[in-house]
């Protein structure tokens, strides 16, 4: 009988005979902290999930268009587009379209660590719909209430934006009429937002409520005047962004510019 080898390596310990096994180093910097929710989301393609996981390690202000992603990925543009509205549809990901000065439509990308709750503040409506063509008739018909929920949202979603903003129920439900006036003068979400948290003061916020509620008050803007009927009797279809490629287009709803509806069929 010969004698056992005593140089052979030994096996590594494990709990168990099957499946994987986890060799865990410590990280100390340059790493991201990625929640399980993410990691092991159930309806998340893994595409979508590794596209997550990148977007949230790269330092704030990088761009993440589509056509940057595929030129840093093998999957190409149509599977990254894909895996962005996955994320925009489990609430990882807002891509909101807002109108520059100039007029051109641009796209803000936010990402989200965890899947948000409140949407109406970070992901407001796309563009604002051009106004229609009044009809001739003895008295102007009432504006459509906006939506209270909408305007709760908004208020609920500022201390996303500043920690100092934070506001109780019973706030958010007092200042939800003054946020309706807002949107029911044809101001879209992103606007409202933009006025209750740009130029804060640097000294703390004693009193959230009362500070909004000044802001709110003091910057109230006027209603839109009614445009002649002429001036929009040929108005052309409103801009937007396409989900493909994120050139600004013209047409009825949103959705994919033609060039890239042919690619699709093209690669379909």
């Amino acid at each position: 009988m010969t004698d056992k080898q005593r140089n052979a390596p030994a096996r590594p310990k494990t709990r168990h005979s099957s499946g994987v096994t986890h060799v865990n180093e410590p990280h100390h910097d340059n790493f991201t902290v990625v929640g399980n929710h993410l990691a092991q989301h159930p309806e998340l393609s893994l595409v979508a999930i590794g596209l997550a996981l990148h977007i949230q390690s790269l330092p704030e202000g990088t761009p993440i268009g589509i056509k940057t992603l595929a030129a840093k990925f093998p999957e190409g543009e149509i599977r990254i587009a894909a895996a962005l509205r996955e994320l925009e549809e489990h609430g990882y990901l807002a891509r909101p379209r807002e109108r520059l000065q100039s007029g051109q439509v641009t796209t803000r990308t936010i990402s989200f660590n965890k899947p948000r709750l409140a949407v109406a503040a970070a992901a407001p409506v796309p563009v604002p719909a051009p106004v229609p063509v009044p009809e001739p008739e003895p008295a102007a018909r009432p504006k459509a209430p906006a939506p209270p929920r909408a305007a709760a949202d908004l208020l609920a979603g500022l201390r996303a934006h500043d920690s100092r903003l934070l506001l109780t129920e019973r706030d958010v439900h007092r200042l939800a009429p003054a946020v309706t006036e807002w949107l029911e003068r044809g101001v879209p979400p992103t606007a409202v937002t933009r006025t209750l948290t740009t130029d804060l003061p640097q000294d703390p916020i004693k009193h959230p409520a009362a500070f909004l509620e000044h802001r709110l008050t003091s910057r109230l803007p006027p209603h839109l005047p009614a445009p002649a009927p002429d001036s929009v009797r040929h108005r052309p279809s409103p801009l937007h962004t396409c989900d493909g490629c994120e050139r600004a287009f013209r047409a009825p709803h949103p959705g994919r510019c033609r060039d890239c509806r042919v690619s699709s069929v093209a690669v379909a």
